[in-house]
């Protein structure tokens, strides 16, 4: 776990992998509600540009924010997820594919008895292709000072 104090700008972390299944992608158009052809017909997207079924974008998001979690850095200490700029999908991710998330804290801002870390997010494929890039503002908890709650 590490509070916002713990965190220096340009520190680096790389998460572990996971690889995108089928069954990723027809649960998350089973909760999105997004059963875009793209996503769930095969002969649709044959005919597509990148002809094979793609992840949806926002499901790969979602499956980097999980990774984040899996670096154990931080359990009980992160409030919240504050915001996310800068966000682009720069390739497709396939079933199969396995994507990894490299995060660098690009900036740190005191507020009050919180603290916001900016982490700038690069995903790559088992290519070494980036697949998504965005920044990241998350809340965290700071030593010594509890939250107030309202």
């Amino acid at each position: 776990m590490k509070y916002f104090e713990d965190f220096t700008v340009g520190e680096t972390f790389t998460t572990p992998g996971r690889t995108i299944t089928d069954a990723d992608i027809t649960d998350f158009a089973g909760v999105s509600g997004d059963f875009h052809s793209l996503h769930t017909d095969e002969e649709f997207a044959k005919r597509n540009i990148f002809h094979k079924r793609v992840a949806h974008g926002v499901l790969t998001l979602a499956i980097t924010e999980g990774l984040w979690m899996r670096l154990g850095i931080f359990e009980e200490s992160l409030v919240a997820f504050y915001g996310i700029d800068k966000l682009r999908f720069t390739k497709p991710v396939f079933i199969g594919d396995t994507i990894r998330a490299t995060l660098v804290v690009g900036g740190m801002l005191e507020k009050e008895e919180l603290g916001l870390v900016t982490i700038k997010n690069e995903v790559a494929n088992q290519n070494g292709e980036i697949v998504l890039k965005f920044d990241a503002d998350l809340l965290f908890k700071r030593r010594g000072r509890e939250p107030k709650t309202k």
